[in-house]
């Protein structure tokens, strides 16, 4: 998918440089052929070749112009992706050196993925993920050392301020019951609302949200936790992941003005977004 993008960048930059390379062509050999006049010092013949020749010197510079033309429009693609800027060094939030209240808020959706996924491992867990693409309702899988297939299935939920509600967790079930699955955990950084954990509760649904993930990580070992900590903050754990190309998003700003927000580097083949939050304040809460 990769190289069948970059090759059709490719071919589209080299079909914009033939068009300026004929388009100047055409546009110099025009001006040339209006200027023999000046060159022919009188002679009856040279001149009447030179008039004769202005009709096709206007039209050389007519198609001149429409492939100059062309080669503008064909650089738009190019230029909207030069336009996509990278976060300044000072928009990048500091190093986080332990556990505190803000960490699942800082971190991106992928890293959050990431996190849960090692917090089963730890628990004796032998887990599968995918870090991208369509997941069918599964972000983790859970396998036993004795038993053949998943044991169980985890979705995650990186949503801020947002509860998971019971339409979500129905879905899950949905999905749990489609595998031949009785074992599932919802995991979220945000919260549930009061019919999502009832319903979770009457299905046997594990959810946790964000503090019961952040309690769970405090009762692991020093050890333990400086492990999930660098899973958490991997990389550029704060720049988040495009859902279906896999790669970091790029900081873009729109062209007519506003706020900026997050694109996919693989623009215009993929034009996936994500809003761009402002980095909460850090909290002195810890481990």
């Amino acid at each position: 998918m990769g190289r069948s993008r970059r090759h059709g960048r490719n071919s589209r930059k080299r079909q914009s440089a033939l068009f300026l390379e004929k388009g100047l062509a055409a546009l110099v050999l025009g001006v040339v052929m209006l200027a023999a006049p000046l060159f022919v010092n009188g002679s009856p013949v040279l001149n009447a070749v030179a008039q004769g020749v202005r009709i096709p010197a206007l039209l050389a510079m007519g198609i001149g112009a429409v492939l100059l033309a062309v080669h503008a429009l064909t650089r738009k693609p190019a230029e909207r992706a030069a336009s996509v800027q990278a976060p300044a060094l000072d928009e990048q939030p500091p190093a986080l050196a332990s556990w505190s209240d803000d960490v699942l808020s800082r971190i991106e959706w992928r890293r959050f993925e990431a996190l849960v996924e090692a917090l089963f491992a730890q628990a004796g867990f032998e887990t599968r993920s995918q870090s991208h693409g369509a997941d069918g309702g599964v972000d983790i899988w859970l396998h036993s050392k004795n038993a053949e297939g998943p044991v169980a299935v985890v979705q995650c939920k990186h949503w801020q301020g947002k509860p998971v509600g019971v339409r979500e967790m129905r879905e899950f079930l949905g999905v749990m019951a489609s595998h031949g699955l009785k074992r599932g955990t919802y995991a979220t950084s945000s919260s549930f609302t009061n019919d999502a954990l009832a319903f979770a509760k009457a299905n046997g649904i594990n959810a946790q949200d964000g503090g019961s993930l952040l309690r769970m990580i405090r009762h692991r070992t020093p050890e333990q936790q400086a492990e999930l900590l660098a899973v958490a903050t991997e990389g550029e754990y704060w720049r988040p992941t495009c859902a279906s190309c896999g790669v970091k998003m790029v900081e873009r700003s729109p062209r007519s003005g506003g706020s900026s927000f997050w694109g996919c580097v693989n623009f215009p083949q993929c034009r996936a977004t994500l809003p761009k939050r402002p980095c909460p304040a850090p909290t002195t809460t810890s481990t």
